[in-house]
C-alpha cells in the first residue's frame, strides 16, 4: 500500500487507456516513494484519502520509478474517472481474482454444454468416447512426422517434446500447415513469455498474428502485434484519436468548471460510446483479418476481444506447454474450437499448485499427462531428436525418463565447451560432466530453525572456483548459469557470485525451465547425515535442472545424502562412470567449514550452531585440520560400486568409498620384494584419495601418472633413508653429511652419533647449524668406505663442494657462488628466483620466528626454524605437479617461438 498520493498528471495513452502519475504528496518536489513491492504488471486499486472508503477504480501498474508510479485505468462511458490534483489518494495492490473467475466460469460452461463446435472434442478429452484412428504418415524424421499426425487426427493430437527436441519448432510447423489449409487458429500457453515465443517465430514466417493480452505484459519486441497496436494502425485509427483528444479537452474542462459537471458527463458519456463504437468495429476487422490469433489461456476468455467472433469461428486449438498448465485453464480455449493439438513435455515440471488439498485432489494432474495414461501412444507422437545437448548429457535423461529413445544430432553429439570460439582446451573444458563429491568433507546444509529454504555455504565455495575455472578457460560469462533448487542458496550464491561476474544467471530450477546455456552449474545443496533430500527427490526437477546444458554441466552434490533417494543415487553413478569424479578435497585443502562438526568413533558429535553461537568451537590448528580431514577421508563411505580390476591389482569388488582392501594392498606391497604398485585409471576421485592417502601413511612414493581418463595412480618403496645406509659393499650409495664452519669443507658420515644437547645432528663445536644430506654414488667394484682410495676422497670433496655451490631447491643446478642468496629462515643458500621464503617452502613457519642468522650470532646452533616436517597432502601435490607441468609447457612453447622466429 502506498499512501499520501497525489495526482501528477493524467493523459490518455497505452491505446486509450487514462494513464495516471501519481507522486508523494509531501512539501518536498521530488520526494522519493516509501520502500515498496509494486511492480509493473500488478493489479492496484485506487481510493481517496487515507481512512477506509470505497474504491475509485482498478488498474494496471505499467511504470514505478523512485519518485513516481503509472497506473493505466480501464475507463468506460458508465463510469468515468475524475481525480482532482489537490485531493490525497492512496493504492493498494490487489489480488488477482479475474483468473479465478473465468476458470470457474469455464468450468460452467463445460457442465452446461451440450451442443456447439466442441461437442465431439469433449467426448473425446472426457474419455466417454475414444479417438478415432490417426493416420501415420511415411516420413523420415520425428517432427515431420508429428507434423503430419496432427494434422491428420480428427479431435486430439498430443506433441510430446522432451528437452531440446525441437518442440516449440515443431508447433509452429503445424500452425503454418494449418493456414496454408485455410484453418482458423487459436494458439495458447500458460505463460505470456511462451506465447510471445510462438509470436516471434511465426511473425518471422511473414504470417499474420494478432496477440492479445495487456500490453504491459508483453514483451517490447512483439509490442506491434498486440491488437492494441493493431488498432492504433487501422484504417479508423485517426477517427479514435481525434475522438480521444475530445475526451481530454473534456477531461480538462471538467476539472476546471465543476459547475457545469452534469453537461460534461452527459459530453463524455457521447463521446466514449462513439469511441467504443468505433474500436469495436476496428477490432473485428483485425480479430477477421489475422491467420492466428494467440493469447494466454485465460486471455482466450470470450469476456475478452474474443466475444465479438461467432462461437464456431477457431477450426483448431493449439495448447503449447500444456503439461505445466492447470486443466481448468486449458478449457476456456478448448471450448471454442472441435480439434485440439497439445504439445508439451509431462517429465518436466508440473502445473504450480499453491494448495495442498487441491493438489491431492487431483489438481496436479495437468490435462496432457492425464490424457497420456488413458489413451497411451495412440493420441501421442514423441520427437525423439535433441539438437542441444552433449550425448553424455543427454544419455541420462533418455535412459530414466525417456525409455532409451532419444539421439542426439550430429551437429551436437560431441559438442565440447572447448570448441566455443576462444576458449581454451582445459581440464574442464574438455569434458560434458563432471561430478564434485563433498561426501566425508564436512560441507553439511545449514540448520537454521528459522529458514524453510536450505543453504550450503561450501557448495558455494566450490561452485565459485568452478565458475571462476571455466572463465579462466575463456568461457563468456553469458554462456555460464548456476542453478540450485532453493532459494537461500540462490542468494547465497549472488552475494557470492554477482558481484564479480554481473552476467552470470543465477536462478532456481524452476525460473530456468525453457532456457538453456552452454554450461550449466548445479548446486544439490542437501547435505546431512539423515540422508533428507526434500523435494531433490522429484525427478521432474532434476531433469529439467540437468537438460539446460548444451556442452558441459557439473553437479556439486553429498553423493552419500543424495544416495538415499535412488533416483538420485542412479544420477550419481551415471555421472561417475560416463563423466570425471573428483572429491571436493581437490579444490579446497583444509575443508573445515563454519558448519562442520566431527563425526569420530563414537558417533555424531553436536552440530555446529549457528554463526556467532559463543559455544560454537573455533578454527582448529593446522595439523589438527588435517588429522580430522584424514579421519573424514577414511570413514566416507560413498555411493555403492565395484573397483574395477587394472594394472597392479589383482581383482576388485570391494565397496567404493572402504579404505580397507587399499590398505590390504599396500600393506601386501611393502611386505613383497616388488617395487612398484600401480592402480588403474578406473578408480574415481575418492579412491584415489584414500590411495594417496595411505601410501603416505606408509612413507611410499606416491603420484599421479598420465592426463585425463588415462591417470593412474604409481606407488614406489622410498629408497632408505641415509642413517640405514652405512656401508657399500660391491658399491652402492653412501650418504654423508656436510659441514662448512669455515674456508674449508667437512665430510662427515652421518653414521657418527651425534653429540647429546639441541641440535639435530652434529655438535656446535664442529657443524653449521644447517647441515646438508649428500648422497654420492660410488663406483662399481668398491669395497666400502673403508677402501676409499685418496683419488675417490678427492673426488668426493670435489662433488660435496659442488654441491655447495648449487642452489639448495631440490632440482634446481643454478650456480650460488656468485649470485646466491641466504635465506634467514633457514640458513640455506639459493638462486636469486628460488631465495624467497615462499618460494622454496619456509616463509610460513620462518614468518613466526627469529631468524636463523640471528641465533647464530649468539652462539646458539640450535636452528631458528625446524625444517618442514609436514608432507604435503596428495591434493597439493597433484595441484602443485599440475602447475609445474602447466609451467614447464609455457616456457617450452616460448622457447620453439623464439626458434622459429630466429630462423625466419
Amino acid at each position: 500500500c502506498l499512501l499520501k498520493l497525489r495526482v501528477s498528471s493524467q493523459r490518455t495513452g497505452l491505446y486509450g487507456r487514462l494513464l495516471v502519475v501519481l507522486e508523494p504528496r509531501t512539501g518536498e518536489p521530488g520526494a522519493p516513494l516509501p520502500c515498496n513491492n509494486f511492480g509493473p504488471g500488478d493489479i492496484v486499486g485506487l481510493y481517496e484519502g487515507a481512512a477506509e472508503t470505497e474504491q475509485l477504480a482498478t488498474g494496471i501498474l505499467t511504470r514505478i520509478t523512485q519518485r513516481s508510479v503509472t497506473v493505466a485505468f480501464d475507463e468506460s462511458p458508465e463510469s468515468s474517472l475524475a481525480l482532482d490534483p489537490s485531493s490525497s489518494y492512496r493504492l493498494l495492490r490487489l489480488a488477482n481474482d479475474v483468473t479465478y473467475k473465468r476458470l470457474k466460469k469455464a468450468l460452467v460452461t463445460l457442465k452446461q454444454y451440450h451442443s456447439g463446435p466442441a461437442a465431439s472434442l469433449i467426448d473425446v478429452l472426457l474419455g466417454t468416447s475414444e479417438p478415432l484412428t490417426f493416420c501415420n504418415g511415411s516420413l523420415d524424421t520425428s517432427q515431420k512426422e508429428a507434423v503430419g499426425f496432427a494434422l491428420a487426427q480428427k479431435e486430439l493430437a498430443i506433441i510430446h517434446g522432451p528437452p531440446g527436441t525441437g518442440k516449440t519448432t515443431t508447433v509452429v510447423e503445424i500452425i503454418l500447415q494449418a493456414v496454408q489449409q485455410g484453418l482458423k487458429v487459436l494458439c495458447c500457453a500458460p505463460s505470456n513469455i511462451a506465447v510471445d515465443n510462438l509470436v516471434e517465430r511465426l511473425a518471422a514466417q511473414k504470417q499474420r498474428v494478432l496477440r492479445l493480452g495487456h500490453p504491459a505484459r508483453l514483451l517490447d519486441a512483439i509490442q506491434h502485434h498486440c491488437l492494441d497496436a493493431v488498432l492504433a494502425r487501422s484504417d479508423q485509427a485517426q477517427i479514435v484519436a481525434d475522438i480521444r483528444k475530445d475526451i481530454d479537452q473534456v477531461k480538462s474542462k471538467k476539472t476546471q468548471e465543476r459547475r457545469d459537471k452534469n453537461s460534461c458527463r452527459n459530453e463524455m458519456k457521447l463521446l466514449r460510446k462513439e469511441l467504443r463504437e468505433r474500436e469495436e468495429a476496428a477490432m473485428l476487422a483485425s480479430l477477421t483479418g489475422a491467420d492466428v490469433i494467440l493469447a494466454t489461456n485465460t486471455g482466450a476468455s470470450p469476456d475478452g476481444p474474443l466475444k465479438l467472433l461467432p462461437e464456431d469461428y477457431f477450426d483448431v486449438v493449439v495448447i503449447d506447454e500444456c503439461a505445466q498448465a492447470l486443466e481448468a485453464s486449458c478449457w476456456i480455449p478448448l471450448l471454442r474450437a472441435r480439434k485440439c493439438i497439445l504439445a508439451g513435455d509431462h517429465q518436466q515440471l508440473p502445473p504450480t499448485i499453491m494448495s495442498k488439498q487441491a493438489a491431492t485432489g487431483g489438481l496436479y494432474l495437468s490435462l496432457m499427462e492425464r490424457l497420456i495414461k488413458k489413451h497411451g501412444e495412440q493420441v501421442v507422437r514423441m520427437l525423439t531428436v535433441q539438437y542441444r545437448m552433449h550425448q553424455a548429457i543427454m544419455q541420462w535423461a533418455s535412459e530414466e525418463l525417456y525409455h532409451g529413445r532419444l539421439s542426439a544430432h550430429a551437429s551436437v553429439a560431441s559438442h565440447l565447451l572447448k570448441d566455443l570460439p576462444g576458449v581454451t582446451p582445459t581440464e574442464e573444458t574438455s569434458i560434458p560432466l563432471l561430478l564434485i563429491d563433498t561426501a566425508g568433507c564436512g560441507l553439511f546444509e545449514l540448520e537454521e530453525e528459522d529458514e524453510q529454504s536450505k543453504g550450503n555455504p561450501g557448495e558455494v565455495q566450490l561452485v565459485s572456483l568452478h565458475v571462476q575455472a571455466l572463465v579462466a578457460a575463456g568461457v563468456r560469462v553469458g554462456d555460464i548459469a548456476v542453478i540450485a533448487p532453493y532459494n537461500l542458496q540462490v542468494d547465497l550464491l549472488r552475494q557470492q557470485l554477482s558481484p564479480r561476474y554481473p552476467e552470470l544467471e543465477i536462478k532456481s530450477v524452476d525460473g530456468f525451465q525453457g532456457r538453456e546455456k552452454e554450461a550449466i552449474v548445479l548446486s544439490f545443496v542437501r547435505s546431512n547425515r539423515k540422508g533428507e533430500v526434500g523435494f531433490l527427490a522429484e525427478d521432474r526437477r532434476i531433469n529439467v535442472a540437468v537438460t539446460r546444458a548444451r556442452r558441459h554441466v557439473a553437479i556439486i552434490c553429498d553423493s552419500r545424502t543424495v544416495s538415499s533417494d535412488a533416483f538420485l543415487k542412479k544420477l550419481v553413478e551415471y555421472f561417475s562412470l560416463k563423466g570425471e569424479a573428483r572429491t571436493a578435497f581437490e579444490y579446497l585443502e583444509d575443508i573445515v567449514p563454519d558448519n562442520y562438526s566431527h563425526e569420530g568413533p563414537q558417533g555424531p558429535s553436536q552440530a555446529a550452531g549457528k554463526p556467532g553461537d559463543p559455544a560454537r568451537p573455533g578454527p582448529r590448528p593446522r595439523q589438527d585440520r588435517q588429522k580430522a580431514r584424514g579421519a573424514r577421508k577414511a570413514n566416507r563411505s560413498g555411493p555403492p560400486g565395484q573397483m574395477p580390476a587394472g594394472p597392479g591389482v589383482s581383482d576388485g569388488g570391494q565397496p567404493e568409498g572402504t579404505a580397507d582392501p587399499f590398505r590390504t594392498m599396500i600393506v601386501d606391497f611393502l611386505e613383497s620384494s616388488k617395487t612398484l604398485l600401480e592402480f588403474p585409471a578406473s578408480l574415481n576421485a575418492h579412491d584415489r584419495m584414500l590411495v594417496h592417502q595411505l601410501a603416505e601413511e606408509h612413507g611410499l612414493k606416491h603420484e599421479s601418472v598420465g592426463e585425463g581418463k588415462k591417470r593412474y595412480i604409481s606407488v614406489r618403496k622410498k629408497e632408505p633413508r641415509p642413517r640405514d645406509a652405512m656401508s657399500c659393499p660391491g658399491g652402492g650409495q653412501v650418504h654423508f653429511l656436510l659441514a662448512s664452519p669455515g674456508p674449508r669443507v667437512f665430510l662427515q658420515p652421518i653414521s657418527v652419533p651425534p653429540p647429546q644437547g639441541p641440535t639435530r645432528e652434529g655438535s656446535a663445536a664442529s657443524w653449521n647449524p644447517f647441515p646438508i644430506e649428500l648422497s654420492l654414488v660410488f663406483p662399481t667394484g668398491h669395497t666400502g668406505m673403508n677402501g676409499t682410495t685418496e683419488e675417490d676422497f678427492d673426488a668426493l670433496v670435489s662433488a660435496a663442494i659442488r654441491a655447495d655451490n648449487t642452489c639448495w631447491l631440490p632440482g634446481c643446478k643454478a650456480s650460488v657462488v656468485t649470485l646466491g642468496q641466504l635465506c634467514l629462515h633457514c640458513g640455506q643458500r639459493f638462486c636469486l628466483s628460488h631465495h624467497i621464503p615462499e618460494v622454496h617452502g619456509c616463509g610460513e613457519e620462518g614468518s613466526s620466528t627469529t631468524p636463523g642468522r640471528g641465533s647464530a650470532e649468539k652462539g646458539s646452533c640450535t636452528p631458528a626454524v625446524e625444517p618442514r616436517t609436514r608432507p604435503w597432502t596428495p591434493v597439493k601435490r597433484v595441484h602443485l605437479q599440475r602447475r609445474l607441468d602447466k609451467k614447464l609447457g609455457e616456457l617450452s612453447s616460448q622457447r620453439r617461438s623464439k626458434k622459429k622466429d630466429k630462423d625466419k
